[in-house]
């Protein structure tokens, strides 16, 4: 199938996938929908108790279908431009073009538009007319809706979901307006082309869907509703810009992971509007019985957020505004389980409390609360952010999760070490498992950071951290010189995922090359082949970084059996089960790109490089990688090393930068000078001048 004449972020079709699930989606912060799906979702707002919260339905006017009745010769195609974040669908007969195109506004993000434009390619007079098919009914399984008054000739419905996820909790509004969609469109014969617009807003409030639809209503009378939101969504595309010269596939992979993921975040210059978080499967999914009811879980925080940071720590932030804001529904999780601190869900919705429908993995798979605090981690190292911290809840995050691992630990008066019993490990094919190896590492790190941020903020580090820190026990097998899973495990047992892997990247537990090698070549034969889509992404970041690059391209060709055709609609799963459009799966394929190709390691003391290329990659160009209040321009070649300032903040915090090389070499990095030394390890760290 071709794919837009060789342009890698234009998935271009001439017929749909048979699976309505592998159809693209259009999002943005607050919004979204699969094209011609009759359902759309708003962020946060979800309906039912605990285990059957899931993503409210909002029914969408914005599901419809052309059709052109009676003519002939028709040829239809249909396109996702990920340069203009907008899918389109085109009709074509021998008099004349009809062209649908919808997409999720980048900078009004309670609205979405479709237009329809039929234009005429002959000289001919007759009526053109094109029907359109829809599903819409303005009704919900999940929502109480009443029609109010019509306003500036958009209907009008709004009402609450029907069940709070906690007794007595609150049950979001949804207010939303829609263009009238008459079952018809016919151009005239006098006229040439015609263009018809249809705008949904949706918002929490009255008087925010009014202002939206009235925004985006002007906007269109001045002909500049599409051209607004284009450039919205090019300036954020602009800002995360990787490039790289590669195989088609593995660029038009990296368009689409780009899409997906960016098209879930929050706009650059979005007000203090609260973020929902992100879920495997993204807002346009998440309806009750799929991709996991729309929950958020570590998926974000370990697999999405660390290439999020990189390229647009604003959007990293408010990341952790949502785990921050479900911080109080943490801390009854441990309470509940008897533990002190905050234990964060394995599954989470609006409140942090467990919505998990499996109570074993909500009371087992506790390594998430780790997670969460490695992304925290990760942000400050790379902004020195500390009004997070000091103002904004940050600390009271770290220091909940610190006590919560120390009272989760036991100490084992015959190995002199603490334990953590009884868990369920990344590796979701055993439980009640002893000493996970992933998890008691990512306690420790936990604790090291506490320690570490309690003395930066001037705070008094308690004695129990550093001494839980140094006594937990990660399981080592002195003989085999591995990491076993856990107490217990025997060579060769078959894992789900990911898990001892992750050792190495991203927690950067300390190990020889010799270690980290042995982990990969134990783990690797036993992971099974059609577990989740980012395990070998994993994989392949671990072989980089020994330099083994066909053994790193063969785990990464693997993710290429969940990227689903024409529009990289990614799979949880190589059969097509589990979560759609799965945005871990493509988190994980952005970590090889933006960590594993370049070995960017984020440390407390810098930014690591160490850059391995596969054979058939020549060039990688990062346009914007943000760390310690500047821009970075990286380009990377076989023999070259690239970097330049672009753009430094105006906050005190903004510190000048160098690149130093393990051979002792300096380069200062001054805004708008470019400096290139040949390609070999080292760090970006502040100036000392």
């Amino acid at each position: 199938m071709a794919d837009g004449d060789g342009d890698p972020g234009v998935f271009t079709a001439t017929a749909l996938p048979g699976d309505p699930r592998l159809l693209p989606t259009v999002t943005n912060a607050f919004l979204g929908t699969r094209v011609f799906r009759d359902i759309l979702h708003a962020a946060g707002v979800y309906s039912g108790a605990a285990g059957d919260t899931h993503r409210a339905d909002v029914p969408s006017p914005l599901g419809l279908r052309m059709a052109a009745p009676g003519a002939r010769s028709l040829a239809e195609s249909f396109a996702l431009d990920n340069w203009t974040g907008t899918f389109s669908h085109t009709i074509q007969s021998p008099g004349y073009t009809a062209t649908h195109q919808l997409y999720a506004h980048h900078s009004l993000v309670h609205l979405m538009a479709f237009s329809v434009t039929i234009r005429r390619l002959d000289g001919s007079t007759h009526p053109a007319t094109v029907q359109l098919q829809s599903l819409f009914v303005p009704q919900s399984q999940d929502l109480h809706l009443t029609p109010g008054p019509d306003f500036q000739g958009a209907h009008y419905i709004y009402g609450q979901t029907l069940v709070p996820e906690v007794e007595g909790g609150p049950r979001p509004t949804v207010h939303m307006l829609w263009t009238p969609i008459p079952r018809s469109l016919t151009l005239g014969g006098e006229e040439r082309e015609r263009c018809w617009q249809f705008l949904t807003a949706v918002a929490g409030s009255e008087e925010e869907a009014k202002r939206s639809y009235s925004e985006g209503l002007s906007l269109a009378a001045a002909g500049s509703l599409h051209r607004s939101h284009i450039r919205a969504w090019a300036a954020l595309r602009r800002g995360c810009s990787v490039e790289l010269d590669g195989p088609l596939a593995l660029r038009q992979a990296l368009h689409g992971c780009l899409y997906y993921l960016l098209s879930a975040i929050p706009p650059r210059d979005s007000p203090a509007a609260p973020f929902h978080g992100i879920s495997p499967g993204g807002l346009s999914n998440g309806t009750r019985g799929e991709d996991y009811w729309g929950h958020v879980f570590w998926d974000q925080d370990t697999w999405m957020f660390p290439n999020i940071l990189l390229l647009h720590p604003g959007a990293a932030r408010a990341i952790l505004h949502y785990r921050i804001r479900t911080l109080e529904g943490a801390r009854r999780n441990a309470r509940e389980q008897g533990y002190e601190g905050a234990k964060f869900p394995w599954e989470s919705a609006a409140t942090g409390r467990e919505v998990c429908p499996e109570e074993i993995y909500g009371a087992q798979e506790i390594h998430v609360t780790g997670d969460v605090l490695m992304a925290f981690e990760q942000y400050y190292y790379t902004t020195q952010d500390q009004k997070l911290f000091l103002e904004d809840g940050g600390w009271e995050l770290v220091e909940a999760v610190a006590q919560y691992w120390c009272s989760r630990m036991v100490w084992s008066e015959e190995e002199q070490l603490y334990h953590i019993r009884g868990v369920m490990p990344p590796d979701e094919y055993h439980s009640q498992v002893d000493n996970s190896a992933y998890t008691n590492a990512v306690a420790r790190r936990s604790l090291n950071f506490a320690t570490d941020m309690a003395r930066d903020l001037l705070f008094p580090v308690p004695e129990e951290w550093e001494d839980r820190a140094r006594k937990i026990k990660v399981p080592f097998d002195e003989e085999r010189k591995y990491h076993p899973e856990y107490d217990g495990y025997s060579p060769g047992e078959p894992v789900k995922q990911a898990d001892v892997v992750l050792l190495g990247f991203p927690l950067m537990h300390p190990m020889s090359a010799e270690v980290r090698r042995n982990d990969l070549e134990m783990y690797e034969p036993v992971t099974d082949p059609a577990g989740p889509a980012m395990t070998w992404s994993m994989f392949a970041v671990g072989w980089l970084e020994l330099k083994e690059l066909q053994r790193a391209w063969s785990q990464l060709e693997k993710c290429f059996s969940n990227i689903t055709e024409p529009f990289k609609v990614w799979v949880e799963n190589s059969d097509g089960s589990g979560a759609v459009n799965f945005l871990t799966g493509m988190g994980g394929f952005l970590q090889v790109v933006l960590f594993g190709f370049t070995g960017f390691r984020i440390t407390r003391s810098g930014l690591l490089f160490d850059p391995a290329f596969p054979h058939d990659i020549t060039k990688l160009k990062v346009s914007s990688i943000s760390y310690l209040g500047n821009k970075l321009e990286v380009t990377i070649t076989r023999e070259e090393i690239r970097m330049e300032v672009t753009e430094t903040s105006r906050d005190p915090r903004a510190s000048p930068l160098e690149a130093v090389l393990e051979s002792g070499q300096r380069f200062p990095l001054w805004e708008g000078q470019s400096v290139s030394f040949p390609t070999a390890p080292g760090w970006i760290q502040r100036s000392p001048s």
